[in-house]
């Protein structure tokens, strides 16, 4: 069977391979379109039209006059995300988590694609392979942002994404005693275990694998700023 050919235009298909490469976490900006046009050899015209179908699909959002950033827009705007940011404790933003993301796993047990599913394991892979925290946090965050999306529920993914704009705004201030997270992490095996249950169909287990997760990342964080 011969393989359908690729037919997106070219600086789509290069402008979605430079962000594949690229270590870029949530809500970070995008570098201004003069250095995209450069690193990828296309126009500003075409570089623009690559963007506009990204920010379509929710890979990216862009704020006149701020730039482009990854991930889908937030319910918020800027300024509300960085009065809320201020306004928020590291306990609080956990909490919130608790009340939300184990809801977001059950609904991609039940809704989630091979798709979803396939990104999800990529995530955990990554996961795994990370020689620092750095890389592991990035990874971790596109695990949950994975989970969130395999909703398929537009809002709830928004909300998702304003309160992990929220929590990454936060300073979390947690001390590492080691440069890459230990072969026994707990996120391992908590991410494994929330995996089988979405792709096993199971929403009652996802949504209490989610929160014995949150639970153990909440003690983790809470410890830390308290030592």
């Amino acid at each position: 069977m011969v393989e359908a050919m690729n037919t997106e235009p070219a600086a789509l298909v290069s402008l979605r391979g430079y962000l594949s490469r690229q270590d870029i976490s949530l809500n970070s900006r995008l570098p201004p379109e003069r250095v995209l046009c450069k690193e990828l050899a296309t126009s500003r015209t075409e570089l623009r039209k690559a963007l506009a179908v990204l920010e379509a699909e929710g890979q990216i959002w862009r704020h006149v006059g701020r730039g482009t950033f990854i991930g889908a827009r937030p319910v918020l705007n800027l300024g509300d995300i960085e009065y809320l940011s201020g306004q928020t404790s590291p306990a609080q933003v956990m909490e919130s988590r608790l009340a939300i993301e184990p809801q977001l796993a059950r609904l991609a047990a039940l809704h989630g694609t091979q798709a979803d599913f396939a990104e999800m394991r990529l995530c955990n892979r990554r996961c795994r392979a990370a020689r620092e925290w750095r890389v592991y946090e990035a990874w971790d965050n596109k695990f949950h942002r994975a989970v969130a999306a395999a909703t398929h529920n537009t809002l709830l993914v928004s909300l998702f994404d304003t309160l992990n704009t929220v929590r990454r705004s936060t300073v979390w201030g947690q001390l590492r005693s080691t440069t890459l997270p230990p072969a026994d992490h707990a996120s391992f095996r908590e991410h494994d275990a929330l995996y089988d249950a979405i792709a096993g169909r199971d929403p009652d287990l996802a949504a209490e694998h989610m929160r014995i997760h949150l639970r153990t990342v909440r003690d983790r964080v809470l410890s830390s700023l308290n030592s």
